[in-house]
C-alpha cells in the first residue's frame, strides 16, 4: 500500500475554481501537482525527495512558490473554511527546537 497522497476528483473540483487561469501553454495535470505539493508539505520532505509519480520536483516547487505569491492557497483555504463553517476544534503546534554547533561535540 502506497503512502502517497492523491486528491480525489471531488476534492479537486472543490478547489479548482480558485486556480488561476492558464495563459499560453496548458498547465501540467493539476491533480498530480497539487497532490505532490500536499505530499511534500504533509511529510516534511525536501522538494527533491518528492516521489517521481507526482512529476518533476522542480515543477512542484515552482507551482508552490508561484501560487503562494499569487495568494492561490490562501483563497483555497478561505473558501474551504467558509464552505464548512467554523471548526469544532483548533490545534496549535508550539514545537521549538534550537540547534547549536557546539552541541554537536557532545
Amino acid at each position: 500500500m502506497s503512502d502517497q497522497f492523491w486528491l480525489s476528483e471531488e476534492q479537486l473540483a472543490r478547489i479548482k475554481p480558485n486556480f488561476p487561469l492558464s495563459h499560453g501553454v496548458p498547465r501540467v495535470d493539476d491533480r498530480k501537482i497539487i497532490s505532490g505539493i500536499i505530499h511534500v508539505i504533509r511529510n516534511g520532505l525536501r522538494w527533491r525527495d518528492a516521489p517521481a509519480d507526482y512529476g518533476p520536483h522542480k515543477t512542484l516547487y515552482n507551482r508552490f512558490i508561484r501560487w503562494s505569491k499569487m495568494g492561490v492557497f490562501d483563497r483555497i483555504f478561505t473558501a474551504l473554511v467558509e464552505e464548512e463553517g467554523p471548526p469544532d476544534r483548533l490545534m496549535i503546534d508550539a514545537t521549538h527546537l534550537k540547534a547549536h554547533a557546539r552541541l554537536a561535540a557532545f
